[in-house]
């Protein structure tokens, strides 16, 4: 329903087909409300969707001064820009087969032609997603290797486990962390492995 919390429906699979699985998702309330949104309200939001494209070089070099930042302290096994980016092949449309929405507006032209369509859909916003979500995974790698102390968002931090921080590497400093920090595994291999053995079955048994 429409009113504002959050919705209980069923989780999406790779393939995009709901997977049967029902959890508290807190959606964002978005589409149940565009018909009710006035006309001149919408044309002014259009356009702030394409203010990004100015800034996506600049995000483009952060996130490559970032990456460039690890690789030069010797990091191996890092994710690039292509990890974060969809295959070519598994986009639903192309520019013959591509669907096209109703016309709302007299003016809103761009909405019937499949150029439009293909430049947001399998271009702009896979990129844009991609490239930030490399940037957040590599920010994440920076903070987990120089400050391995825990705080109340570090559990998603997970995506960009480390072997051992720069704190781990030293035997004169990992004596200072906090036992929680020293054992964390997302910032130390060795306690992810032993977490590992410890909840396999054992054979025999």
């Amino acid at each position: 329903m429409d009113n504002g919390k959050p919705c209980i429906c069923p989780l999406a699979t790779e393939t995009g087909a709901p997977s049967g699985h029902r959890s508290d998702v807190e959606r964002v309330v978005i589409g149940g409300r565009i018909r009710q949104t006035p006309i001149p309200r919408q044309i002014v939001a259009v356009p702030m969707v394409y203010l990004p494209l100015l800034f996506l070089p600049f995000v483009r070099i952060s996130a490559a001064l970032t990456y460039w930042h690890l690789r030069a302290l010797g990091a191996d096994n890092l994710k690039t820009l292509r990890d974060f980016l969809p295959e070519k092949a598994s986009h639903r449309y192309d520019l013959k087969s591509q669907i096209l929405a109703k016309k709302t507006l007299k003016v809103d032209f761009w909405s019937g032609s499949r150029s439009f369509w293909i430049f947001n859909c399998t271009f702009y916003c896979p990129y844009a997603v991609g490239l930030f979500a490399w940037h957040a995974y590599l920010v994440k790698v920076v903070e987990n290797f120089w400050c391995p102390f825990h705080h109340s968002r570090k559990a998603s931090y997970a995506d960009a486990a480390i072997d051992k921080s720069f704190w781990h590497a030293y035997p004169e400093d990992v004596v200072k962390l906090h036992p929680d920090d020293l054992e964390n595994p997302i910032w130390n291999a060795e306690s992810a492995a032993a977490a590992e053995e410890t909840l396999a079955p054992r054979s025999g048994r």
